[in-house]
Parts: C-alpha cells; structure tokens; sequence
C-alpha cells in the first residue's frame, strides 16, 4: 500500500510544478495547494500505515507490546494542514489584489516597472 501512495506523492509533485511554472496566478495558486497536499501525504506515508492499529498506547501498559503507527507525522500534518489553510488564504487575497489593481492574471502583463510604451533598457555599457 505504501508504494501506491509514493507513487501519488510523486504524481501530486508533479502536477504541483507543472502548476506553479504555468504564467497564470490562478494556476499558481493551485499548484501551491496541490504542493501543500503532496508533503503532507509524504509526511504522513513516511509514518507508517497501519490501519488497524492505533498510534497510543492501550490499557494499563506503560510500554507497546507490538507495532503501531507513529503519531508524530499525524500531529504534523494536521499543523500543516492550518498553515498551508492560512498561507494558501493569504496568496488568494493578495492575488486578488493585484487582479484588482492590474485587471489582469497573466504575469506576463503584470510587469508593472517595465511599461509597454516605454523603450527597452540598454541591455550592455
């Protein structure tokens, strides 16, 4: 089962860079989301799946008698989870300012310090 998921881990990379290379923000913005998605499920493949035994330890033992998950890549993927919630939130707003602003998401007419109109800067001295 964990090669099924190292193999949508690197399916989820891929589709992530190919996003975030696109010229669009709307793209882009996708692409980070998808990214966020992609380390999470390493983070958490990289864990352990075990799905029929809890990450805790039961009864009055002090010690695991057997295997178990390890629960630290769940705490932090749910971390990340809110992070990348937030981070992904923040690149929306901002993007949509510059939407607004520049009434255009193509970044290649978002060059704002190098107008059309404008001859080109000298390209040597």
């Amino acid at each position: 089962m964990e090669a099924w998921f190292a193999l949508l881990v690197g399916i989820f990379f891929t589709v992530a860079v190919y996003l975030m290379l696109s010229k669009f923000i709307i793209r882009m913005l996708l692409g980070v989301a998808v990214l966020g998605n992609a380390v999470n499920l390493l983070i958490f493949t990289g864990g352990r799946l075990m799905r029929e035994v809890p990450p805790v330890i039961v009864g009055d033992t002090e010690a695991l008698v057997g295997p178990a998950a390890n629960p630290l890549p769940q705490a932090l993927i749910l971390t990340a989870i809110v992070i990348s919630f937030s981070f992904f939130a923040f690149l929306l707003v901002l993007s949509w300012r510059a939407y607004e602003d520049l009434e255009t998401d193509n970044t290649d007419e978002m060059r704002v310090a190098e107008p059309k109109d404008e001859p080109a800067p000298p390209l040597g001295y």
